[in-house]
Formats: structure tokens, C-alpha cells, sequence
């Protein structure tokens, strides 16, 4: 029997090169001959004769149009949304749209936050006016290339659905047919932009590009790529948060028919075979042991108890509005509250996973990802590669909600591949992504309210304690990475992050997202924050500080206006005076709920309202308690205001997907901590809203003829309050932690 001890010199490298998988992004490209050879049903099938007016469309002589997309396509839509935005001002035939995910180059980055990634709901936002620029572009100059063909006037032709037309003759051209005849020709750089009333395109209902291919299985996420010669690694890591791989055995691994290679890497060991299977056995039999480290006496308990210790004291102040203190200590009653917030799993349906092929003159990865810089740098790094020649290729995401950030994967992936000479691909087992992920941090909270004699809040304080998502990214990587879900003040903060003044302000505002933002006029309010990490890694989750604030915020409000004997939507309504938009969406949810009619027997209600990245969001949930403590959530009333909405369907899929996930968190599953590990494992113990638990969604949309604002992550903030403001409507219980346990609700 061998047993492989790992020396101070392999830590020492380890830490070195861990720094690749701090919580980053990646997205790319596979070429088109690759996508056309039958595992990709979004691009152009064959070679054509191509006219590229701009680095976002090609269209070629057989008439197809591909959509370069530049934002990961993780379920949201985003392939479709955006070649719909092109297809408007393009004139385009819709049955010609193809669609291909960008490859790393500068045009592509993201503009809220200066690098290729996709987060914090801005990808139609930052879409925009630039692929509407590009569309309308490319039709000007088709049509120039028509009135040279016939030799009339511009001015006489005009863009009909993928063709221009002479006007007076009758005579056509489809847009294949000019491909040709248009390249060369100037583009122009200021185009007329339709208005709203003219759109043919935007604001229909168009089905999604992708259905067909998801539903037969044609569309290639990360888990299905294959290539020939490709092996299989999975990988085992510390169960303590912190712990080292200090030996393993690899006889026994090797014994495993189909096992190829035990290797050790920065992250753990891992175990490459034919099938996953056969990695999967010899990763059981390693009989690894681990250095546990400092942490291994580390529990949620313990945890929540140095925090609750903490909040004696005052924190950085976020926001100070008024004199918060004095107007406390003046009023005529005052309220208090203490929440509680667990970590939570990001738990997306593909696992986790990453394929490489480093070769002695390049790298090709293919992974699902968020963020393709970071994925970028990490694997030109690891391979030892210049970055012209790595190529990451972005495939379709089978779920990401901020946990396809980090580039680990893409790491441990490389690695392998150049230590074993040949494609591998990893990817982990839910084990070891539920118990290795970056999570949303857990956190504490202190809430006063101080009321005046009508029952009005005068006076608020939140004091929030927990970890910093920016700390970890900033100090390894430097400040000029940005997290992609910082609010837009402080997005262009770039390399003043480095002062300490700086850092302090970037993680206090992006922990007080939502608590400090909220919009209710109460003359008097101070937000602090206590930055405290317990050594649990923490990264972005689907609606980042606002999942956890808007709880807090939107269920005080409900407090005060229990205390006060106020109704929960007339409380609101009149705080929210000088914030229309969040006002607006309050009023059209209430209206459709039949807010103040008395519900149906056993049935209570409960309302909530945010704003996520400049989009309005209220919801009423309608549900009932059993005797046995648990909550059936029947109905979702929500009314979204989201500027110009590309299409119904995509807003309508969205906000169901969020309402779902955001019950998990509120009904199901939280990650907890003993011994330093996560207690879950998989979802027996981690279990998500099944298909029998999941209401039905109403959705209400605000017209508008704004610019669009971001979707994605917009209803996973109010749905908790909502349906924990219901919860007391039913039983009188104050709910201030989440998930729900039922014990807590039982009927004596």
C-alpha cells in the first residue's frame, strides 16, 4: 500500500494557484464548425458568404442572422430576449434568428462592470442601446446595398421582415441575397431608433429560441460536452472549511477498473477515469486524511452567539440620515427585533463542472459559466499560457444564480488536464458542491423603530453583522476585479478599493443592499455594519444582500404596522410617497389581490415590496397553515415595473423561477454548521420546492416606455417577507428567521 504525503512545498503551491478559483467568471465560444457538427442548434449550420456589420451579427448568404450573445444563458431567456432586441431594429425574419455565445474579447465585457461576465440583472439593461445601435445599423446598410444594386435613392427602398424592398417597382432583395453587395460599405454611427409604438418584435410574445433543442436534447450544457479522448476526474476536498489534504492512498484507487490517474491538486486529490462511475468509486476508496485546521470546532451556534455578543456595540455607518438615535429616544413607542439569516447553497440542477484540453501550443476550455474573463485569466495561469492562446468556451448553463462565479472548477480542470496530457473533464458530485460552495453569508440583525403618537415611524436603526463577499476577491485578486453585483454607484470604484477607506465603503454597501436603499420616508435612519467573517466562504447568490434585507426590512415594516394597528398596505403606501415606481407596483399587486376583501375560508394573506437594480416589485401571497405547523403557499399576486419588456413570457418565466427559489430558501432548505462542515449533503437534507409545493403565480406588468431594467432577480427578495407576513396573519406568530420550521406554528 502507497500512502502520498503532501509537503509544505505542495501547501505552499496551493495557495499560490487557489487564488484562480476565488469567486470569478468565465464565458466563451465554440467554434462554429463545432457547434454545427450536431451539438449546438443555435448556430449557422454551414460556411457562408458573410456579411459582418459589427462585432454582434453576422448574416449570412443563406439568410440566416446569428446573435452574438455576450451574457450566459442559465435559464433566463437571455438568447432569445436579446436577439429579439437586434431583430427589431434589424428588420429581421424571425425564423432566420440563430444565436452563438461571444468569445473572450473586449467588446464583449459587460458595461456595468468592465468585464465579460453576466450578473446583478443587467444583461438586457446594458443590451440595450447597443445591440439596438447594431441592428439598426446593419439595416441601413442592407438597405444602401439594395438602392446600389437597382441604382435608385435609399430613401426609395425600405427593410421589410429580412428584406428591403423598392418601393415603387416592387422589387426585392432578401438580406442573404446582399451579404455580399454589403460588405464594404461605410456603417453608418448614428441611426434613427424606433419608438415603442413602432415595435413589431419587442414586447410579443415570441417563444424562446432554445425550447425545441432543450426538449429533445440537442442543446449541449457543460455536463454533455464529449470530445475524443476525453476522461473523467472528480475530486475530493477538505471537509473543513480551511483543512488541508495532508496524505491519501492511491493503490486502492487504482485497483478500480477504469481508473486512470490519482492526482494530487491545489484543492484536494482527485481520481480521473473512463466514467464518472468508475472516478466516483476510486475517489470513495483514497482513505485521504486532512489537516482540519482552525475551524474545526466552527457552528452556526457559535457563530450566531459572537454576533448576538457584537451587536452591543455600533457599527460603520452605511447610512445616517437625520438623528437616528434622538428621534429613538423621543418617541412615544419604540419596537425592536432581532433576524436571523442562515447561509444558503446555490444547489443549481447541472452539477458543477469544467472540461480542458491543455496542449503544448494551447488551451481549449468549456465550461458553464458567469463570468468568462475571470475564467480566462485563471485558465491562461494554470496552463502557463499566453491568453491569445486559451479559449474558453461558454456552453448553455443548467442553472447558475451567482454560484457559476468562481473559477475553481476551471482551475482543478486545467490542472488535470496538463498533468495527464490529454481532455479531462471535472465535475463534482452534489456532495461536494452543496458542502464546498460559495454561500450566501449568513447575518445578523438589530431592528429599531422609534413611533411617533400616531403611530408613524420617526426614528429606524439596522445594525446589520456578518461577512464581506468583496474581502476574500480584492485582497488575492486586486481591486481592479468587481463583483458583478454591486449597486451603480460604486461600480466604477475600480483601484480606489485598494485604500481602506474605500474597501470599508464597497462591502458596507454591497452587505446593506436593500437596507439601506430602501426607499420609505422616515425623516430619521441610520444603517450600520459590523464586518465579521467566520472563515465560511461566502459569494454572490440570486439577488445578493437584498435576499437577506428585504426579509428584514419588509417584515419590520409589517411589526410597525401591527404595533401601530396600521394595515400592512396602508403603511406602506404612505411611507412610499416619494418612491412612485415601488408605490405604483405596490397598488396594482394589492388591487389584484383583492387586498381588503375578506379572503377565502383558511386563507391569509400577506404583502411585501422591493426594488432590485431599478426595478419595482410587489407581491401579496395568499397561503394557509396545517395543524402540523406547515405552510401551503396557494397563490402569488406580483406586480412588476420594469421599464420596456422585451417579452411577456420572459418577465412571466422569471419572476415564477425566483418566486420558486426564493421558497426554497423561505420553506425547505439553509445550509447550518457544526465540526467546522456543512451538515447537508444532498437533497434529502437540502431539499428544493417540488413541483406539488409550487403556487400559482400571478403576474402584473406596469406599462412603460423606460428603458428596460433587470428581471432575473427581482422577485427572490419580497417573496420571503411576503409569505412569513402571511404567516402571521394566520397564526399571530412573528416569524424572524427563515427557512420556516413548522414546530414553530403547530396548533396546541
Amino acid at each position: 500500500m502507497t500512502e502520498i504525503a503532501i509537503d509544505n512545498g505542495r501547501r505552499d503551491f496551493l495557495k499560490v494557484t487557489a487564488v484562480a478559483g476565488i469567486g470569478l467568471l468565465v464565458s466563451c465560444r465554440v467554434p462554429n464548425r463545432w457547434w454545427a457538427a450536431g451539438n449546438m442548434v443555435h448556430a449557422a449550420g454551414k460556411e457562408t458568404d458573410e456579411f459582418v456589420p459589427s462585432a454582434w451579427l453576422r448574416i449570412g448568404s443563406d439568410d440566416t442572422i446569428t446573435v452574438i450573445v455576450n451574457h450566459s444563458e442559465m435559464g433566463q431567456g437571455i438568447t432569445t430576449g436579446l436577439s429579439m432586441i437586434v431583430a427589431e431594429e434589424l428588420e429581421a425574419d424571425w425564423s432566420k434568428i440563430r444565436t452563438e455565445f461571444a468569445p473572450v474579447k473586449p467588446v464583449y465585457k459587460n458595461p456595468a462592470f468592465g468585464v465579460q461576465a453576466t450578473g446583478g440583472s443587467t444583461s438586457v439593461t446594458t443590451s440595450w442601446n447597443i445591440l439596438r445601435q447594431a441592428g439598426a445599423a446593419a439595416r441601413e446598410v442592407l438597405i444602401v446595398a439594395a438602392a446600389r444594386t437597382w441604382g435608385v435613392a435609399a430613401s426609395e427602398c425600405k427593410a421589410v421582415r429580412g428584406t428591403v424592398v423598392y418601393k415603387a417597382g416592387g422589387r426585392r432583395l432578401s438580406y442573404g441575397q446582399l451579404a455580399a453587395k454589403a460588405d464594404g460599405i461605410p456603417i453608418p454611427e448614428n441611426v434613427r431608433l424606433k419608438k415603442p409604438g413602432e415595435f413589431k418584435i419587442i414586447g410579443k410574445r415570441i417563444p424562446r429560441l432554445d425550447t425545441q433543442s432543450k426538449t429533445d436534447g440537442r442543446t449541449v450544457y457543460g455536463i454533455d460536452l464529449t470530445i475524443p479522448g476525453l476522461k473523467i476526474a472528480t475530486v475530493i476536498h477538505a471537509p473543513v472549511f480551511g483543512g488541508r489534504l495532508k496524505s491519501f492512498n492511491p493503490d486502492k484507487a487504482k485497483a478500480i477498473p477504469g481508473v486512470r490517474d490519482v492526482v494530487a491538486i491545489p484543492s484536494g486529490a482527485a481520481v480521473i477515469a473512463d466514467t464518472f462511475w468508475q472516478a466516483q468509486k476510486g475517489a470513495d476508496a483514497l482513505e485521504a486524511k486532512w489537516d482540519e485546521g482552525d475551524n474545526r470546532n466552527l457552528s452556526s451556534k457559535a457563530i450566531f452567539s459572537r454576533w448576538a455578543r457584537m451587536a452591543s456595540g455600533e457599527g460603520d455607518r452605511i447610512r445616517d440620515d437625520g438623528d437616528a438615535v434622538t428621534a429613538l429616544e423621543n418617541s412615544a413607542k419604540t419596537i425592536k427585533a432581532v433576524y436571523k439569516l442562515p447561509y444558503q447553497a446555490h444547489a443549481c440542477p447541472e452539477p458543477m463542472n469544467c472540461t480542458a484540453h491543455v496542449r503544448e501550443d494551447g488551451c481549449d476550455v468549456w465550461v458553464p459559466t458567469q463570468n468568462q474573463d475571470s475564467a480566462h485569466e485563471t485558465a491562461a495561469r494554470i496552463a502557463g499560457l499566453k491568453l491569445d492562446r486559451v479559449k474558453i468556451h461558454t456552453t448553455y448553463l443548467g442553472g447558475g444564480f451567482g454560484g457559476r462565479y468562481g473559477t475553481d472548477l476551471v482551475a482543478e480542470a486545467v490542472a488535470l488536464s496538463k498533468a495527464i496530457k490529454g481532455p479531462v473533464k471535472v465535475f463534482w458530485t452534489r456532495e461536494e458542491d452543496i458542502q464546498h460552495d460559495q454561500y450566501r453569508p449568513a447575518f445578523y440583525n438589530v431592528v429599531e423603530a422609534g413611533l411617533d403618537k400616531n403611530g408613524m415611524p420617526m426614528g429606524w436603526r439596522h445594525l446589520l453583522i456578518g461577512p464581506a463577499i468583496l474581502d476574500g476577491m480584492i485582497e488575492m485578486l486586486g481591486p481592479s476585479v468587481m463583483p458583478t453585483w454591486l449597486p451603480g454607484p460604486l461600480k466604477n470604484l475600480g483601484a480606489k478599493v485598494a485604500t481602506p477607506i474605500a474597501q470599508w465603503k464597497l462591502s458596507g454597501e454591497a452587505a446593506a443592499l436593500g437596507a439601506a436603499t430602501m426607499a420609505y420616508d422616515i425623516a430619521n435612519i441610520r444603517v450600520e455594519y459590523i464586518k465579521d467573517d467566520p472563515g465560511i466562504p461566502v459569494g454572490p447568490w440570486r439577488g445578493v444582500g437584498s435576499t437577506r434585507n428585504a426579509f428584514v426590512v419588509e417584515s419590520f415594516i409589517d411589526e410597525i404596522a401591527a404595533a401601530s394597528g396600521k394595515d400592512p398596505f396602508d403603511l406602506r403606501f404612505e411611507l412610499l410617497r416619494k418612491a412612485p415606481k415601488r408605490r405604483g407596483a405596490l397598488k396594482l399587486a394589492a388591487t389584484k389581490a383583492g387586498w381588503g376583501k375578506k379572503p377565502p375560508e383558511g386563507i391569509f394573506r400577506g404583502i411585501a415590496v422591493h426594488d432590485f437594480h431599478h426595478t419595482a416589485c410587489a407581491m401579496v401571497v395568499e397561503l394557509s397553515v396545517g395543524r402540523d405547523g406547515n405552510v401551503k403557499v396557494h397563490r402569488v399576486i406580483c406586480a412588476v415595473d420594469c421599464g420596456i419588456v422585451i417579452n411577456p413570457e420572459l418577465v412571466e418565466a422569471q419572476m415564477a423561477g425566483g418566486i420558486a427559489f426564493g421558497l426554497t430558501a423561505t420553506l425547505k432548505s439553509s445550509v447550518s454548521i457544526k465540526n467546522g462542515r456543512v451538515e447537508q449533503s444532498n437533497f434529502d437534507d437540502f431539499p428544493l420546492l417540488r413541483m406539488d409545493e409550487m403556487p400559482k403565480v400571478e403576474v402584473h406588468i406596469v406599462p412603460s416606455t423606460d428603458p428596460p431594467t433587470g428581471i432575473g432577480e427581482v422577485p427572490v427578495p419580497p417573496i420571503a417577507p411576503a409569505v412569513t407576513n402571511a404567516v402571521f396573519a394566520a397564526t399571530g406568530k412573528r416569524l424572524r428567521t427563515i427557512p420556516i420550521d413548522p414546530k414553530e406554528l403547530r396548533s396546541n
